[in-house]
């Protein structure tokens, strides 16, 4: 198999995550009812901690996925949560796809959020099965928390004292 070019660096590697893009918006996404106008706005790439924050903040509220990447992503002009949120869900629809674009994301944000939930869906099944916890117990653990644990379980240990001690 031969490499399609030179070795990357972790600075080419790091590079798409801080560039920008002019995206236009079409007039009739912009104002379906006149359909006149138009411009275009700057978005950013979402970088994994990006996902993983939105993913944390919107764990109570799935709709508030899209509104955060968004947000989040949105550099000229910059919104507030609030502002999204107050946007026509068609614009809202299309700045989604187009911050799914420039992320590298083939999938929509529902999907996104999906695959994001289920490993750790997964991973709570196992710690309840393996240490008798609640689904609210493993809810409350952070991501770091939930991979300790799974390798206690693998290595047959078990936390002294609920999920505080290891040991």
């Amino acid at each position: 198999m031969s490499l399609a070019g030179p070795t990357l660096s972790v600075d080419d590697l790091l590079l798409g995550g801080t560039v920008t893009h002019r995206v236009a918006l079409p007039a009739e996404v912009l104002d379906p009812a006149r359909a006149e106008g138009g411009g275009e706005v700057v978005l950013r790439p979402l970088v994994l901690a990006d996902v993983m924050r939105i993913h944390r903040a919107a764990r109570e509220d799935g709709t508030l996925t899209s509104v955060l990447m968004v947000q989040q992503a949105l550099v000229q002009p910059a919104v507030t949560v609030d502002q999204v949120q107050r946007m026509h869900t068609g614009l809202v629809e299309f700045l989604l796809a187009e911050v799914n674009r420039i992320s590298g994301l083939a999938m929509g944000a529902d999907a996104l959020a999906d695959t994001v939930r289920e490993p750790m869906a997964r991973a709570c099944f196992e710690l309840s099965r393996r240490f008798g916890w609640t689904p609210d117990e493993c809810a409350a653990l952070t991501v770091g928390q939930v991979i300790l644990y799974l390798e206690m379980a693998g290595r047959g240990e078990t936390p002294v004292n609920g999920h505080g001690d290891a040991g």
